[in-house]
């Protein structure tokens, strides 16, 4: 007989929504759902919102006028704000990983820094579209 025992092998359990909350990822990973959310949020309001206001805006000055109307509404105006951030964060996160599939910044701390750059550089974007949207500047 040997005295080697074969190891149990590892039970992977489904996870629960008690476990997702208290699970904590890295800066890097929440980056990565980020961007994943970012791009479904464009992908799904390109068709349904973009292009349609965009349309109607060029189509004549009274439908240009009545646009321009619609979107002084603060709510609106949030959406628009939500649609920016969308597109800065898809866009500063991908530029990080278009870095990442060029091998520059693998390594872990290297990583957690240029995540941590794209989600600095994506929110003061957003807060200066949003001071401009808001009128503030």
């Amino acid at each position: 007989m040997s005295d080697t025992a074969a190891k149990p092998r590892p039970q992977f359990r489904n996870i629960g929504i008690a476990q997702i909350a208290k699970y904590r990822l890295p800066l890097a990973g929440k980056l990565s759902i980020l961007h994943r959310v970012s791009g479904a949020l464009l992908f799904v309001c390109l068709p349904l919102v973009i292009l349609p206001l965009f349309a109607a805006s060029v189509a004549s000055p009274e439908s240009y006028a009545q646009i321009a109307e619609y979107a002084g509404n603060p709510l609106v105006k949030l959406v628009f704000l939500v649609l920016v951030w969308g597109y800065l964060h898809h866009f500063c996160a991908g530029i990080r990983y278009l870095m990442l599939d060029l091998h520059i910044g693998l390594d872990k701390v290297s990583a957690q820094k240029s995540a941590g750059v794209a989600f600095g550089v994506s929110l003061a974007l957003t807060l200066v579209f949003a001071l401009k949207l808001f009128g503030v500047l």
